[in-house]
């Protein structure tokens, strides 16, 4: 019996994550139109092709779409540093190239950022467990393009979390106009030069001589 059940249950498995993505996608498009305010649930429902219920079902509110959309963005940003791997050997400079890099894809698109962002800083404790699942993913990030192997050190962890909360933070100021992209990509760079000089990535493995 159990085997007959799940084709079933992988049917509405796959289902159910081709919904979220078209819910993801259409929050996306919405926002990266025009913005927070252009995130509505009844619209996105509507985009998406489910209906306002189920919406409800996967997300009680714009604001954890809205960080959802970030989750999924970052994931991304981490699969596109996995396909194009950083030539740097710093671990400082490798971190400043990826969110020069991230940066790049937030001018691109600055409604949607800014969407983000805000639901970021407005989320509370009932979006906790998206909160966090955004901060480990960022972690991950920065320590796979520092290119640090564990187990870390505190130092490497906490330098870890500022670099974060720094990017973050600047993000929503360059956002807001408060501050130059230049002085925004000097501030990221400071903060990642809290990774020089502890521990370098493993040395390319040498070729074997010819004999």
């Amino acid at each position: 019996m159990s085997t007959q059940r799940q084709p079933a249950a992988r049917a509405r498995t796959e289902r159910q994550r081709a919904r979220r993505r078209r819910i993801l996608d259409s929050t996306t498009r919405l926002a990266a139109a025009g913005g927070f305010d252009a995130v509505q649930m009844r619209e996105v429902a509507e985009s998406a092709q489910v209906a306002l219920g189920t919406l409800y079902r996967y997300f009680p509110s714009k604001i954890h779409l809205l960080v959802a959309v970030l989750h999924d963005q970052l994931e991304l940003l981490h699969a596109t540093l996995r396909e194009r791997p950083l030539p740097e050997r710093d671990p400082a400079a490798r971190v400043a190239h990826t969110l020069r890099r991230a940066f790049r894809a937030h001018q691109r698109e600055p409604r949607l950022t800014a969407a983000m962002m805000r639901a970021l800083l407005f989320a509370d404790g009932s979006a906790r467990e998206e909160v966090t699942a955004v901060s480990r993913l960022t972690s991950a990030l920065l320590l796979d393009a520092a290119g640090l192997e564990p187990p870390w050190s505190e130092e490497e962890l906490s330098a870890v979390r500022v670099i974060q909360h720094t990017w973050q933070s600047t993000l929503v100021f360059w956002l807001a106009g408060t501050v130059s992209l230049e002085n925004a990509h000097a501030d990221v760079e400071t903060a990642c030069r809290l990774l020089a000089g502890g521990r370098r990535p493993p040395a390319r493995p040498q070729e074997e001589p010819i004999e």
